[in-house]
C-alpha cells in the first residue's frame, strides 16, 4: 500500500509517499481501506518530532482520524462486517491506503455525508465532547467560550455546544474568521487582533472555556469564569505558563482542567466512542451539526496539506483524499 511516512523530523517537505505492507487485523481489530483521512494539530507536531506516536502505533505514519470501507474483521468483532463505511479513531497511521483500527473504535459513516466530511469528525468530536460535555459538564442555558471558534475543533464545538442548549461565544484572528463562527450558532465572536475578548464579555460572563491557546490567556479565562465557571485546556500554543491568582480561583470556586485524547487507552476511547454515537450522532442525521471543509488534497499532497495547517489561513477541516 502506499503511506505518507515522516522520512526524518522536520519541515513539510519530510512527508514521503513510500510503500509498505498492507495491516493484518488481530482479533479485535478491522482493517479499513482508507477513503480520506483527517489532518490535525498533532500531525504536525509529530511531523516535527515533537510528539512521539503511544505504543502500538506506526512510528512515522501520521494520521489519527479516517473514514473508509472496512476489508477484513478479526476473529472477535461482532459488530462490523466487510463493506460497511465507517469513521474511526486512530492513534496514527491515517495517512495510508489501508489501517488497522481497534473495531470499538469505528461509528458508523453518518447518513448523507461523503468520506472526507465524515474523516473529518473523529478526532474533533472525541476531543470536543470529553473536554466540554464530560470534563466541562457544560449544561443547556450554560455561557460557553471557545479560543480558536474557527479551527477544526472550534467549528465542531461551536456546533455542538449551540445544538445543546449553550449561548456560544468563540475568539478567532479575522473578520471571515468570525463570520464564519457566527454563522455556525455563535452569538458572538471576537477578533482578538483587534478587539478585547475579556472585557467585551465581562458583563455576560462564561460558565464554561474550551481553550488551546494558554499563555496571557490563562488569567483573562480566570476573570471571565462566573462562580463555579470551568476552564478547560486541550493545548498551549501561546505557552504552557502563566500566572493567576489562587485567590480567585478558591473565591469563585472554580475548576481548572484539561486532557490530552491520544495517549488515553483503549477502554476509555470504546466508552468514549460509545457515548458519542448516542448523544452526536443523531445530531448529525438530524442536520444541526454540518461538516465544514476548508480544503482538501491527494494523499500524495500531504506536504502542502500541512503547510496549510501551519498557516491558521484555513476555516474548518483539512482533508486527505486517498
Amino acid at each position: 500500500m502506499k503511506a505518507v511516512v515522516i522520512s526524518a523530523p522536520g519541515a513539510p517537505e519530510v512527508l514521503q509517499v513510500q510503500e509498505r505492507p498492507v495491516p493484518t487485523p488481530e482479533a479485535h481489530q478491522v482493517l479499513v481501506r482508507v477513503k480520506a483521512a483527517g489532518v490535525n494539530r498533532p500531525d504536525v507536531a509529530q511531523r516535527k518530532g515533537n510528539y512521539p506516536p503511544p505504543a502500538g502505533a506506526p512510528a512515522d505514519i501520521p494520521g489519527l482520524e479516517i473514514a473508509g470501507i472496512i476489508e477484513a474483521c478479526g476473529a472477535h468483532v461482532a459488530r462490523w462486517q466487510k463493506g460497511e463505511a465507517v469513521c474511526a479513531l486512530l492513534p496514527g497511521g491515517g495517512y495510508a491506503e489501508y489501517v488497522v483500527v481497534d473495531a470499538r473504535h469505528c461509528l458508523p459513516l453518518p447518513q448523507g455525508w461523503s468520506f472526507e466530511e465524515a474523516a473529518s469528525l473523529p478526532e474533533t468530536v472525541f476531543t470536543v465532547w470529553h473536554n466540554v460535555f464530560q470534563r466541562g459538564q457544560l449544561k443547556a442555558g450554560e455561557n460557553f467560550l471557545v479560543h480558536g471558534g474557527s479551527s477544526g475543533i472550534g467549528i465542531t464545538t461551536i456546533q455542538l455546544a449551540k445544538a445543546l442548549g449553550a449561548r456560544v461565544f468563540a475568539t478567532a484572528g479575522s473578520a471571515e474568521k468570525c463570520r464564519a463562527c457566527e454563522e455556525l450558532g455563535a452569538e458572538r465572536c471576537l477578533n482578538y487582533k483587534t478587539e478585547n475578548f475579556e472585557e467585551a464579555l465581562q458583563p455576560e460572563g462564561v460558565d464554561v472555556i474550551l481553550d488551546m491557546v494558554g499563555g496571557d490567556y490563562i488569567p483573562k479565562n480566570l476573570n471571565l469564569l462566573r462562580p463555579d465557571g470551568r476552564l478547560v485546556f486541550i493545548n498551549a500554543m501561546q505557552g504552557a505558563k502563566g500566572e493567576f491568582n489562587v485567590m480567585q480561583v478558591m473565591q469563585k470556586r472554580l475548576t481548572l482542567t484539561g486532557s490530552t485524547l491520544r495517549p488515553r487507552d483503549a477502554n476509555f476511547k470504546a466508552a468514549l466512542a460509545a457515548e458519542i454515537e448516542q448523544h452526536v450522532w443523531p445530531l448529525l442525521e438530524a442536520k444541526k451539526f454540518k461538516p465544514v471543509l476548508s480544503q482538501t488534497f491527494p494523499l500524495e499532497e500531504a506536504a502542502q496539506a500541512h503547510t496549510l495547517m501551519e498557516s491558521s489561513a484555513h476555516i474548518g477541516k483539512i482533508v486527505l483524499l486517498v
